[in-house]
């Protein structure tokens, strides 16, 4: 959860799509300690029945066996696992995780695997054979296990400092995450399993470990994202996208997933809540050029931003999260698609008119959004129908293509926002333009571009072959057979993006929304202007070019 835990990671960077794929079987160490549990049940009944279901005594001698048993014995055998023919045919596979996650705990080869269970039931057998041993031993026992692994590898630090001055002797009891990152870093130190003690027995211990403790408890290492994206919640599916809930979910494009029903209750109540709520949430970042993006998230669902009496709210929301980027020192606040609707705050600029002197510059990114649009259209195109025609993007492709000498039948009842937009375009050109106030103006026309939700009775009207290339949230249903549907415009980010494990709503891995990728290019290009209000076609071509300059693809 990046919102409570950004200042206490112990690395910074994120976790990338490789580390998450290759972290995908994780819980195989639980299936196989199910499986040896299984086969203790068959073979020794007499056994499994006579244990009480709870003995004090146990508890102790398992506590006694482990620290003096299990922990030398780990010690010593990770110790050999460190060895060139171990490390690299088994151990190796473990160490790429380079940013741990509790994940990462399960992450290892089978033989490790079953020399770690090995080692974990030598204290229970111990205290089985001294006929101590009860039911709420065994479980407790391998649940804690289990637990301060993966505390180890939660690159978060929870544990206080003030805890170790307090009382010197305990950071030689119990390691911390910070401790452990150590040693997926520097290899040659801080082996134990759970007790640095060991290592400081037999000198492996790491010098940097309580230094290095007390600056990530301090929060010295959070750093001030240059960009931000400003997204919010479509509906429950998306509200589940995010990696705090299930990061392999998220790791992949957003659909419906039938496996996700039994959470949507539990959605439906954290709506409420989040209705109440007036903190914007950090969900993802990644890293670009040594910069530091971030995604931040307005807690509202996409419904809820048609709802009259909500825009107050939302728009204060929006305004916080500016001000909140403004004055941590953001360069640039990219805005999502509902987050600059025209009818809330006129594409952002509600909010550089307020406050005259912000530093951070807010973008609503849709110069880029018209741009691949643009450059999605067939060569030689003579004419497309156009939904959505007076909106900002509708009006912005309408006059380029206008430009270009393409004839643009704009759907549009009101004669008066027409005219507006057709005396923007130069004389020679204004004729390219033509109102149509009906669906069926278009049935001779192949390319649509859609900039309004239109019903499947609107759909029926277009010919066989039609692309329906569109840039509306959400994106329309595909009910033509006989008809292509292009996505959402988006671009795929430049190769050497680091940390990146999300994906971006419905976009695949590595692809953003155009709107997000236009802040990204207004970043490192440097542009100290707003980019807000009303699309500047003469920029459009000029933000293409420098967009794929900066490495960004076309999908």
């Amino acid at each position: 959860m990046l919102f409570l835990t950004k200042k206490l990671r112990v690395l910074q960077q994120g976790v990338d799509f490789k580390q998450i794929d290759r972290e995908w079987h994780w819980d195989n160490f639980i299936l196989l300690q199910a499986l040896m549990a299984t086969f203790a049940c068959y073979y020794f009944p007499s056994f499994t029945k006579s244990l009480p279901l709870y003995n004090t005594t146990g508890f102790i001698c398992v506590l006694l066996l482990h620290m003096g048993f299990s922990e030398s014995l780990y010690y010593g055998v990770h110790r050999l696992f460190h060895s060139d023919y171990l490390y690299t045919n088994y151990h190796s596979f473990h160490h790429k995780s380079m940013v741990s996650q509790s994940f990462t705990a399960g992450s290892a080869s089978l033989l490790e695997h079953i020399v770690l269970c090995f080692i974990m039931g030598i204290p229970i057998v111990g205290a089985s054979w001294m006929d101590c041993a009860s039911l709420s031993m065994v479980y407790a026992y391998i649940m804690a296990f289990d637990f301060m692994r993966c505390l180890g590898h939660c690159n978060v630090e929870i544990i206080p400092h003030s805890l170790f001055e307090w009382m010197p002797l305990l950071r030689y009891i119990f390691y911390t995450p910070t401790y452990h990152s150590l040693h997926h870093n520097e290899k040659s130190t801080n082996f134990c399993l759970f007790m640095p003690i060991y290592d400081a027995l037999f000198n492996t211990l790491n010098p940097k470990s309580w230094d290095l403790h007390r600056t990530v408890r301090s929060g010295c290492g959070d750093k001030v994202p240059d960009f931000v994206f400003l997204g919010h919640v479509i509906e429950f599916d998306s509200a589940l996208h995010v990696s705090f809930l299930f990061r392999s979910i998220s790791s992949m494009p957003c659909v419906f997933r039938p496996i996700l029903l039994p959470t949507w209750p539990v959605v439906f109540v954290v709506m409420l809540f989040m209705w109440a709520s007036a903190t914007t949430f950090l969900i993802s970042f990644y890293t670009l050029r040594d910069r530091l993006h971030q995604t931040w998230v307005i807690p509202r669902f996409g419904f809820q931003y048609f709802l009259p009496f909500a825009k107050d709210g939302i728009n204060k929301h929006i305004e916080d999260a500016i001000l909140s980027a403004d004055k941590l020192g953001v360069k640039v606040i990219s805005l999502a698609a509902l987050n600059k609707n025209e009818a809330l705050n006129g594409g952002g600029i509600i909010y550089v008119q307020k406050h005259r002197n912000l530093k951070v510059k807010v973008v609503h990114g849709n110069t880029l959004t018209a741009a691949v649009i643009l450059n999605e259209l067939p060569n030689g195109v003579k004419e497309v129908f156009l939904t959505g025609s007076t909106s900002k993007l509708g009006r912005a492709i309408a006059l380029y293509l206008a430009r270009k000498g393409v004839r643009v039948l704009m759907l549009t009842l009101s004669q008066e926002r027409f005219q507006i937009i057709q005396k923007e375009a130069p004389v020679e050109y204004q004729k390219n333009l033509v109102q149509v106030t009906k669906y069926q103006a278009g049935q001779n026309c192949k390319t649509w571009i859609v900039g309004k939700w239109i019903l499947p009775r609107e759909q029926k009207w277009a010919p066989s072959g039609t692309h329906f290339h569109q840039f509306v949230v959400p994106p329309i249903l595909r009910l033509r057979r006989d008809c292509t549907y292009g996505k959402l415009a988006a671009m795929h980010l430049p190769d050497d993006v680091e940390g990146l494990g999300t994906c971006e709503y419905t976009m695949g891995r590595g692809i953003v929304h155009a709107c997000h990728a236009g802040g990204v290019v207004h970043l490192l290009e440097g542009w100290t202007h707003h980019e807000v209000g009303a699309i500047s076609v003469d920029r459009i071509d000029l933000v293409w070019e420098a967009a794929l300059k900066h490495g960004l693809k076309p999908v």
